[in-house]
């Protein structure tokens, strides 16, 4: 009988998270849902904004989760949950161009109808396009099946980002908290600085990262292997979807197209400022304490696992649903969205709160000689503490 109950309360635990990771839906359906029901007036235009207002009010009010995952629990819900995601983030990306193609610009009116627009397109698409698009590619990219690896790839050409799958597997986790890591924001660093220093130096990582890996470092660009060249491929790709989008929707929709995937672009590399902000690797192997996570609730549901971010550096190879928490690790003052958007609009104020958690944490400059280096155990008795970290999806 009590065997019975432990296993019935196991499903039901195993069946609420599944149910709580549904919010992922929320944003892009939300984003699918303006798009459809558009061109929109411009002042339904301006009330599409307010979905992910209320996100970020939630998530500011969402309380801490400190659930561990169990090491049962079934994939394939949630492989097919991120299946659905990616195809409605296509859907999204295509309906830009449907529904900008409507738009007239043949007076004083319709110019105001098209700057207010402009609106969702930013705080609802764009934003979307970055928590939903690339947060989707990257678990993507993750994943050691080719297909699953080039659907990441897919939707990154979607924000002109196709160079992050290379570069975030193969240069970002092994470079983690150095020096060499374009992506770790250096302590003291501001939001402006990390972001006009990340996005160059990430691309060229990728570019060089790929030349080694097809042997061809001196090579020209022309040269018939650099066909196989993933960076180079995803600019090809990137050109032919602006070209496709300028010839079916035409240049306006191409505006938006370009608006929505800047955007998308400047989220990611806030996520990225706020993830590594201030910390420095001193071990060979990456632990949990080389960088910052979230304890919300909200954003550990709406943005599939991506506020584990600690296990997930430590444990590449874990899925989004089994990613744990760690007491040990630096936290955010708030979830995502809210940290998200105090490290843009007042980052002095976030380089701060930031500061005064590291050295209550003993954490980047703040860390002693004498402090313990060993892999912390996560707050759960059956989690493995061990597992081989994946360098790279495909070869």
């Amino acid at each position: 009988m009590l065997a019975t109950s432990a296993r019935d309360s196991h499903s039901i635990s195993n069946l609420r998270a599944f149910v709580l990771h549904l919010l992922a839906f929320v944003s892009p359906l939300t984003t699918l849902s303006f798009w459809l029901t558009g061109p929109h007036s411009w002042w339904a235009s301006l009330l599409w904004t307010l979905p992910m207002l209320t996100l970020y009010v939630i998530d500011n009010a969402a309380p801490p989760d400190h659930r561990q995952p169990s090491e049962d629990i079934p994939s394939w819900p949630y492989t097919l949950q991120i299946y659905a995601l990616f195809a409605i983030q296509i859907a999204n990306y295509a309906m830009v161009g449907v529904t900008v193609s409507k738009l007239q610009v043949n007076s004083l009116a319709d110019v105001g109808q098209v700057v207010a627009m402009l609106a969702p397109t930013v705080i609802l698409a764009g934003i979307n396009a970055g928590y939903s698009g690339i947060v989707i590619s990257h678990e993507f990219i993750h994943r050691r099946n080719f297909i699953e690896y080039t659907m990441g790839r897919i939707l990154l050409v979607g924000v002109l980002y196709e160079h992050f799958a290379t570069e975030h597997i193969r240069g970002h986790h092994p470079r983690i908290g150095t020096a060499e890591d374009p992506a770790t924001a250096r302590f003291g660093e501001t939001h402006r600085e990390f972001v006009k220093r990340t996005i160059p130096a990430q691309w060229k990582s990728a570019w060089e990262l790929e030349k080694v890996r097809i042997k061809a470092e001196h090579m020209h660009w022309y040269s018939p292997r650099m066909l196989k060249h993933r960076v180079l491929q995803g600019m090809v790709a990137e050109v032919a979807l602006l070209a496709a989008v300028t010839y079916f929707f035409g240049p306006l929709a191409l505006a938006f197209y370009l608006v929505q995937a800047f955007t998308a672009i400047f989220m990611l590399e806030t996520v990225n400022y706020i993830e590594h902000w201030g910390l420095s690797r001193t071990t060979k192997k990456v632990l949990p304490m080389d960088s910052w996570d979230t304890d919300n609730w909200f954003t550990l549901y709406t943005l599939v696992g991506l506020s584990r971010h600690a296990d997930h550096h430590a444990q590449a190879s874990r899925p989004y649903q089994k990613l744990r928490h760690f007491g040990e690790t630096a936290k955010m003052p708030w979830g995502y969205y809210g940290t998200i958007i105090k490290a843009m609009v007042d980052n002095e104020e976030y380089r701060e709160l930031a500061t005064a958690e590291l050295q209550r944490k003993k954490l980047g400059p703040f860390r002693t000689d004498d402090a313990p280096i060993a892999m912390p155990t996560p707050l759960h008795p059956t989690a493995r503490a061990t597992e081989p970290e994946t360098t790279d999806a495909v070869a």
